[in-house]
């Protein structure tokens, strides 16, 4: 644990996800499991405010270590907060440490089933649906069920032979029309299991019909001014409507399985574990892996697989993976596609990258030159590159409506700003509005400059545009021979297409990845460079205009002006005398009649 970053950092890099985090002392050993619905704001204010009791001030100064699962909702949180807290028994959990579980829906395994809430899960062949975080609706959807089909509600054994001998009588059940007497032989076994099959489908949240059933019954209790009862049924109603029948944390049909899933770049494996016992998460686990051979996937699974179920003491039978991979033959696995088991890989996979994301943002603070080179290698890749691109220079021209065409050369190195770097460039040999020799003539000045004072070149040219400006610039460098020698690119704005030289065919890369961020960041700094560029020259013009439009006043009159005063509007505002004093009486008058 000595080798963790310090707990401001790790705390820095919790995503703002709904999720459980988890406390560790300086030993490793669990001080506290707690939920959030956002974990980062929710760890900080243990640090960043006094607390108020005594218990969580002692909690806090023990505190080495945050670890975290990011989940769906809050009320997955919940779920898994409680799992968790009952599988480790954290020293600081007090309220949950008891056996009191969450409430279910039980389909009873006997030949007329009952339908009931319980907070035990017992394995004797009965259906469960849950849990459920509220037992508000646990109880809708049992008075929404009773409502609509009469069940019975007596424990009798139902045999055949019982119910042929007579043995029981109708209750009182019976006569309120709550139950039809099965017990009596008044209702079939098929017709009593039509109705179970129908409320299998409610307790699943295909409750369709039945809402519309509860939406007549609301409107006639209206008409009939029961108003109270009325919003009784409405409240129920939009709990069932709000109602979500299934939990990505806990699935009952899910029991003792290992999930394994892996996210990986150039350098490092990320291989998350979520053990899953009785249907529910108490285990979760991100092992980084380093790569020492260029080791692929399957192989760095593999490795984590055996690693971790060695050190968990895991004895689960069956594993669910993204991809097969070689285990022990008495090990079954699994490649979920769709469904239950689908969303727990997903969920594994997303507490992989999230655990990768929180790696990086740690290295970028505490490892700055570890990030840099993962960066830059990354790129490299991407970008099919001889070389790292530590330095990467970017064009973009910018005129508006042909006026004052300039462009602007930016200049990254590590993947960051050089801004003592950045150039301007006034276009001088091109008349009117031509992207395409605009490019040719600043590409060709940069490097001629480059060449001519012997600097150092870049790894990486970026130009802002598609084919076509690629070419012009592509025609530069063959002048000054440069080109093969300078890896050059084209990027163009409509679909972040990336053109290299003699390739018709462009490279896509993906939205998230950090070579197109990094790409995308140089080109919008050179558009915002050339366009500030561009909005200055236009003004200085727009004012010096102003003046060389007053008659008997010449450009060098109107710069020893603006020198003089600064701005067109105290030219506006001086006297005749502060005006002679800079130019002459003569000239003075003129400006003074013009502005007045």
């Amino acid at each position: 644990m000595s080798d963790l970053p310090s707990i401001s950092v790790q705390i820095s890099v919790l995503p703002s996800n709904p999720g459980v985090y988890q406390f560790y002392d300086s030993e490793g050993k669990i001080l506290y499991v707690g939920k959030a619905k956002n974990l980062k704001k929710r760890v900080s204010s243990y640090f960043n405010k006094k607390q108020e009791y005594g218990k969580t001030r002692v909690l806090v100064k023990k505190i080495h270590s945050v670890k975290h699962i990011v989940v769906s909702s809050e009320s997955d949180a919940l779920l898994l907060e409680n799992n968790l807290i009952k599988k480790l028994l954290p020293r600081y959990n007090v309220l949950l440490k008891d056996d009191k579980s969450y409430p279910w829906i039980c389909i009873k395994k006997e030949r007329f089933p009952r339908v009931f809430s319980t907070r035990k899960f017992i394995k004797d062949g009965s259906e469960y649906f849950g849990p459920y975080t509220s037992m508000k609706t646990v109880r809708t959807l049992l008075d929404l069920v009773r409502s609509l089909y009469p069940l019975r509600t007596c424990n009798y054994d139902l045999s055949e032979e019982k119910i042929n001998a007579g043995k029981y009588k109708v209750c009182l059940e019976y006569h309120l029309g709550n139950c039809l007497g099965p017990c009596a032989g008044l209702q079939s076994e098929a017709d009593y299991h039509g109705q179970i099959e129908n409320i299998r489908q409610i307790i699943k949240g295909n409750f369709k019909g039945s809402i519309q059933h509860f939406k007549q019954q609301m409107k006639t209790l209206a008409e009939q001014m029961e108003f109270e009862k009325a919003q009784l049924i409405k409240d129920k109603i939009e709990i069932l409507e709000n109602y979500q029948a299934r939990s990505t944390v806990v699935n009952p049909k899910i029991n003792n399985v290992d999930v394994f899933s892996i996210i990986s770049d150039e350098t490092h494996g990320y291989v998350n574990f979520l053990q899953l016992s009785h249907g529910s998460i108490v285990r979760s686990h991100t092992l980084e892996i380093k790569k020492k051979l260029d080791e692929t996937d399957e192989e760095l699974l593999q490795l984590a697989i055996t690693e971790i179920r060695q050190r968990f003491q895991s004895q689960s039978k069956e594993i669910y993976l993204p991809f097969p991979v070689l285990v022990e033959d008495n090990i079954k696995i699994t490649l979920p596609k769709l469904g239950e088991k689908r969303r727990i890989l997903e969920l594994s996979e997303r507490n992989a990258r999230f655990f990768r994301q929180d790696r990086f943002k740690q290295i970028k603070i505490t490892d700055p030159d570890r990030h840099v080179k993962r960066i830059m290698a990354q790129m490299k890749a991407d970008l099919r590159l001889g070389e790292e691109p530590t330095h990467i220079e970017c064009f973009d021209n910018s005129n508006i409506q042909g006026s004052n065409p300039v462009a602007a050369c930016v200049v990254f190195r590590n993947g960051k700003p050089s801004k003592k770097e950045y150039r301007h460039f006034n276009i001088k040999t091109v008349e009117g509005p031509d992207d395409f020799a605009s490019m040719e003539e600043v590409v060709f000045r940069r490097y001629k400059r480059l060449l001519g004072e012997d600097e150092a070149l870049p790894q990486l040219i970026v130009i802002d545009g598609g084919k076509g400006q690629l070419s012009s610039a592509l025609k530069s460098l063959e002048i000054l021979g440069l080109r093969g020698k300078i890896a050059i690119i084209g990027i163009a704005k409509r679909l972040e297409e990336i053109y290299f030289p003699d390739d018709p065919i462009p490279l896509y890369l993906d939205k998230k990845s950090e070579s197109l961020k990094i790409i995308q960041q140089l080109r919008n700094e050179a558009h915002r460079f050339g366009i500030t560029h561009h909005r200055n020259r236009r003004s200085k013009e727009a004012i010096d205009s102003e003046l060389e439009n007053i008659e008997g006043i010449g450009k060098k009159t109107a710069e020893q002006l603006l020198k003089e005063f600064k701005s067109v509007k105290r030219v506006k505002e001086a006297t005749i005398e502060s005006l002679a004093e800079s130019v002459g009486m003569a000239k003075a008058k003129k400006i003074y009649k013009s502005f007045h």
